[in-house]
């Protein structure tokens, strides 16, 4: 069982112990039981919008986008990465992870950036390179140009204007990555034997 399945358990006890002792049973299983159908709706709902955004990447991909996105990020990619400059499939695979995340598609870049992260782990010693570490801070941070998970979940939410918040988002993403950059670029100073792995 892994740690996410463990924290799940534990909130949902834990939901369950508090309202037995609150005597609120009643109202926490009935909350269980209704919010379950939503939850539902809220997948089927999103499935299109993902399904879209997804085979747009995989089309761009099959077009030969993706060798373009490459040459259109290297003077990027090749200073965020300066282990991988030779490396063309694993820079075009970052290339594409970095473009779906610009698109708001984390379930389209997740693939790409796992496929990334196997290619460059198969050249480093087994342990975490600065590469691999700065792939997962520029997922985690990444500035969304076009918030469209996002977008999705507020019109299904019943929004009249689900893109609103693109300024926000951008701002906000802008100051994690810049924040989250410049933790990985500290830590490469603080221990230089890390780099080039």
């Amino acid at each position: 069982m892994t740690a996410v399945n463990w924290i799940l358990a534990m909130m949902a006890a834990a939901a369950v112990i508090g309202g037995i002792c609150s005597g609120r049973a009643q109202e926490v299983g009935q909350a269980a039981l209704s919010r379950c159908g939503g939850a539902v709706t809220l997948v089927l709902s999103l499935t299109g919008a993902l399904c879209l955004w997804s085979g747009l990447m995989e089309v761009a991909k099959q077009a030969g986008l993706t060798k373009k996105a490459a040459a259109l990020f290297r003077p990027l990619t090749a200073r965020l990465f300066p282990a991988l400059r030779e490396d063309r499939e694993a820079m075009a695979l970052i290339a594409m992870n970095l473009s779906a995340n610009l698109l708001g598609l984390g379930n389209a870049a997740t693939p790409l950036g796992l496929a990334a992260i196997q290619r460059m782990s198969a050249l480093s010693d087994g342990a975490a390179s600065r590469e691999m570490i700065t792939l997962v801070v520029l997922n985690t941070c990444s500035i969304q140009l076009i918030p469209a998970t996002t977008a999705a979940l507020r019109l299904a939410a019943g929004s009249q204007s689900p893109m609103e918040i693109l300024p926000a988002v951008l701002a906000a993403s802008a100051v994690s990555l810049a924040a989250a950059l410049g933790a990985v670029f500290a830590c490469a100073r603080l221990f230089p034997d890390r780099r080039g792995q």
